[in-house]
């Protein structure tokens, strides 16, 4: 594996504590900035929002770029609106930064993405991806319990700083490794012409089609599920489940140690039998929540659950990743940025609904029952999918299970 697809995923560490760390700040937040602890679970949605509108556009933003000078200039800004957020009193300028940053990670996962698959053969693209995606799991190991402990002490402007600062080695190891995409020296003669990129219209076409369409929607429900629970933990376990506060960041490194398993796994086998493993790790997702969802109340029981959970729900979402990657290799340039956008949309929605669970009294276990819901619906896309693509092949057309969302 190329160094420079690890340094990819020493980037999206840092992006990824970002992303999931204030799952367990948010009530220092709602605190410190005097409001409710739905309102702060929303900036984790606005961070999901930015990654929904910003992966498409930042990649046509930057399609003409070299990759290097685009993943450089996503993450410089990242840099800078991190900065900006450790420093504001103001919840609305909080929630600006949050955006703005997710529209500078989302370039970069797309841009990412497309790079570290395009760096290795076909055979290694499930680990390639798992290498980038890996990063985000690394952060729920090690980045985010940190910045819970350094919310916990310092306050939660300490973890902003603290991802400004993690995120300078990445970007001097992506100066350094990452192939700038510029054309081929001169003395260097290529035996064949590069093939023209593929037009942006019939990327579109390719990724809103009957093939990839439920693929996409599947990842954005399974992942809204994660994120539903995962943006509330914090409360779940310390109001619900009676832990105090110094077991959170035990807590989510035993959910980012499952979901680091779950990753290493789907990059190994998701690329054999990935009608399989989606199928599996869905079922056994849905009833994880739901399990959850009862024993909230017992410490050694959802302790037990989160690293499982962890592990199922990064596994299945990795796999779906790649299932998009390996369906489109025509679409070089948006098959990334609509994997990140199906990916963040469920973390928009995921937050927002358990927000709304929340708001209406049901309790703090609200979150949970709403993440089973949501993979429900996730199972029945996925078996309405493949019951049409059965239809397809008794009929003749040829359109197997390869074309579905693969579960």
């Amino acid at each position: 594996m190329p160094f420079a697809v690890h340094a990819l995923g020493l980037a999206v560490f840092a992006q990824g504590t970002s992303e999931f760390m204030l799952s367990g700040l948010v009530s220092s937040i709602a605190a410190d900035l005097n409001v409710s602890l739905p309102a702060a679970g929303l900036l984790t949605s606005a961070f999901a929002v930015g990654m929904v509108v910003g992966a498409p556009l930042m990649a046509l933003f930057s399609r003409t770029w070299p990759r290097r000078r685009a993943l450089l200039l996503f993450l410089a800004v990242f840099v800078t609106v991190h900065i900006a957020g450790a420093l504001t009193p103001s919840y609305g300028v909080l929630l600006a930064t949050r955006f703005v940053g997710a529209l500078a990670n989302a370039g970069f996962w797309a841009v990412a993405l497309s790079a570290a698959v395009s760096m290795v053969p076909d055979r290694l693209r499930g680990r390639a991806t798992a290498v980038v995606v890996g990063g985000v799991t690394i952060a729920c190991v090690v980045g985010v319990p940190a910045g819970a402990v350094l919310g916990e002490r310092w306050g939660w402007r300490a973890a902003f700083w603290a991802v400004a600062v993690v995120s300078l080695p990445a970007f001097v190891a992506i100066l350094r490794t990452v192939p700038g995409g510029a054309p081929r020296d001169r003395e260097e003669p290529a035996p064949t012409p590069a093939p023209a990129p593929t037009p942006v219209r019939d990327e579109l076409r390719l990724l809103t089609g009957p093939r990839l369409r439920p693929t996409l929607l599947t990842m954005a429900l399974v992942q809204g599920a994660t994120f539903c629970t995962f943006s509330y933990l914090e409360p779940l376990l310390t109001r619900t489940t009676g832990l105090g506060t110094a077991w959170v960041p035990a807590a989510l490194a035993l959910f980012g140690a499952g979901a680091f398993l779950g990753v290493t796994a789907a990059g190994r086998y998701a690329d054999r039998r990935p009608t399989a493993f989606l199928a599996y790790g869905m079922t056994a997702l849905a009833l994880g929540w739901t399990t959850l969802a009862l024993t909230a109340s017992a410490p050694l029981t959802a302790l037990a659950l989160l690293p499982l959970l962890g592990a199922l729900a990064f596994g299945t979402g990795t796999a779906l990743i790649t299932r998009v990657l390996a369906l489109a290799p025509a679409a070089p340039t948006l098959s990334g940025a609509f994997s990140t956008s199906a990916f963040n949309l469920g973390a928009t929605v995921g937050p927002w609904a358990g927000g709304l669970a929340l708001d209406a009294g049901f309790g703090y276990r609200a979150p949970v029952w709403v993440s089973a819901l949501l993979m429900g619906l996730a199972l029945l896309t996925a078996n309405h999918v493949r019951s049409r693509a059965r239809a397809r092949e008794r009929a003749g057309t040829g359109t197997g299970a390869d074309g579905t969302a693969g579960s």
